[in-house]
């Protein structure tokens, strides 16, 4: 998962940082400071967000050559 992916994600989402925060029980501050590049997060809170965002109905998509993106999921 890179910075770009969950503000997308939250984007897609409509989702503010305190939205993720909570969702995630992450401090929001981590969640700006990764998604800004200042902060590469810890491994515990990188899988809280990337689990909280997958839950909403986000879907990874890996870098393919286009560059890695999201997507909402069929529901």
């Amino acid at each position: 998962m890179k910075p770009a992916q969950v503000r997308m994600a939250r984007a897609a989402l409509n989702w503010s940082l305190a939205d993720l925060s909570k969702a995630a029980g992450v401090h929001r501050n981590t969640i700006s400071n990764f998604e800004t590049g200042k902060y590469g997060g810890s491994e515990d809170a990188l899988a809280a967000i990337e689990r909280a965002l997958e839950s909403a109905g986000i879907e990874f998509i890996a870098e393919n050559g286009g560059g890695a993106g999201v997507r909402l999921q069929k529901p």
